[in-house]
């Protein structure tokens, strides 16, 4: 497959687990089933890339056995070994986990570590580390926060049916002390998981800030599965968002539009970043799906696999007209021109396409005039189409998976859109491969993340809306070496 996306083999997968930047490599760990394509058995899949671009896949690394499943978390390095779990010059890597009970209707939070770089791991024997009694008590992400006087771990999990993040502290990563909890607050139209916390400087102000991931199912702003983002500070116990958020529900469009989204798009969900890296350098990946659908999308026979990561994301903060906004920037392969259309108008009616290649980018800047619109049609041999509609009157994108969703569950043809600013020239960096659309808008401060279904695009189309339309550049561009699956 031509895939800018990491994919394993065979087999489901879901949440990114772990992500971890260690002694010259990026380790990918992933909810996975080890025995194959159904939502079950949930262990910790593991890929690991020296770039981010190619991927070597490696042995399971968490498996399921008698008593639990292994559900979402985090990984971190001992340096100090505080746990006492490493080896003479070589501290344990150490992850938390989900340990999802087989016996009883609970969640608890357990560790395990390795001591040879994440290749094998064990399970610590006097799990769970933390109990609270819940069904629904799930998914840690640790940290290491830096005071002013002292510098200790951070966990934050979820009591997911509750809508709340949990903050516990701990100076051994063995024992743990309740610290605060945030929430309800913004999108609560479903359960909350997979948070992240980490700071980032504003780059146009230079304020610290540090940014609060919670991912929501369902809920999310384009139906389903999403990711939503606060703003904030966090003094070592409390997060506080920098202006209060009030709860919303789903069926609030207006408010929902209000929040800080992560992605606009269908198929961006359980985002978290690498730990081990600097804050300038903060970078994130997703599972590429949507809880709506992502049981029921059909497997290939000659490639047996259903799920799928998005591209990693370099993250940085910027103020827009007084709100600060996350920037997404991919992490992507070089690329080589396939064409090229500058300075050319579209009258009504007509349309101009270009060839693309299975992997690659396309940037487009349309000066819409007085024009209602413009459309791009991504279409394949078989004429199937994927259509982004930009609305002058809204200032918005609109994707519409239609043409492509014959034979696909409930839900994947549902229309969806996204918000970019209002301004003459709309601009879009769009990276597509075999499995899906990302749409950089606004600076990368928009993205759009949608699966293609049943399309293999060969060509796009632009073409105006109720009045001439001037392309100002449109050119499309080949990965090199894109076959991260």
């Amino acid at each position: 497959m031509n895939s800018l996306h990491y994919a394993p083999l065979r087999n489901w997968v879901n949440d990114p687990n772990g992500l971890l930047f260690h002694d010259g490599r990026y380790h990918l760990y992933f909810q996975y089933n080890p025995l194959g394509v159904e939502h079950a058995n949930l262990s910790w899949g593991h890929a690991s890339s020296v770039d981010l671009l190619e991927w070597e896949d490696h042995p399971v690394a968490l498996e399921f056995d008698d008593d639990e499943e292994v559900f979402s978390g985090s990984v971190v390095v001992d340096d100090a070994d505080t746990t006492g779990l490493g080896a003479p010059g070589k501290p344990a890597l150490v992850a938390f986990y989900t340990s999802m009970s087989k016996t009883a209707d609970l969640q608890t939070q357990s560790l395990a570590y390795s001591v040879d770089d994440g290749q094998s791991w064990t399970k610590f024997q006097d799990n769970p580390l933390i109990d609270r009694g819940s069904p629904h008590f799930r998914d840690p992400k640790v940290i290491r926060y830096h005071g002013v006087d002292e510098s200790y771990w951070v966990m934050l999990a979820v009591e997911a049916v509750e809508r709340r993040v949990v903050f516990y502290r701990s100076d051994d990563l063995l024992s743990w002390e309740l610290l605060s909890e945030f929430g309800p607050a913004g999108a609560v139209g479903g359960d909350w998981e997979c948070p992240d916390l980490f700071a980032l400087r504003v780059e146009n102000t230079g304020v610290l800030r540090w940014v609060l991931l919670v991912s929501l199912n369902p809920g999310g702003i384009a139906g389903g599965s999403g990711t939503q983002y606060f703003v904030g500070d966090f003094d070592g116990r409390t997060f506080t968002p920098v202006t209060p958020v009030a709860p919303i529900t789903a069926t609030d469009d207006v408010a929902m539009r209000s929040l800080r989204w992560l992605d606009y798009g269908r198929d961006c969900y359980a985002g978290v970043s690498f730990a081990g890296l600097s804050d300038d350098h903060r970078t994130l990946i997703a599972w590429m799906s949507n809880w709506d659908y992502a049981r029921e999308m059909p497997v290939d026979a000659d490639a047996p696999q259903r799920g799928a990561m998005t591209l990693p994301r370099r993250l940085s903060l910027i103020e827009i007209d007084g709100v600060e906004r996350l920037r997404q920037i991919p992490v992507v392969p070089a690329v080589t021109a396939v064409s090229r259309v500058a300075d050319e108008v579209i009258p009504p009616g007509g349309s101009v396409t270009v060839p693309i290649r299975a992997a690659g980018r396309i940037r487009l800047a349309v000066d819409v005039d007085d024009a209602a619109g413009f459309e791009v049609s991504f279409v394949g041999d078989d004429e199937q189409t994927v259509t982004l509609t930009y609305d002058t009157s809204s200032a918005e994108l609109i994707v519409d998976r239609v043409g492509v969703a014959q034979g696909l569950p409930k839900g994947f043809a549902d229309v969806h859109r996204m918000p970019v600013a209002s301004t003459p020239v709309v601009s879009l960096t769009i990276w597509i491969d075999e499995l899906a659309i990302e749409i950089y808008a606004d600076d990368g401060t928009r993205v759009l993340t949608d699966l293609l279904g049943t399309l293999s695009a060969t060509s796009v189309r632009i073409a105006g809306r109720g009045a001439p339309i001037r392309i100002e550049t449109l050119d499309t561009s080949a990965a090199v070496a894109a076959t991260c699956s």
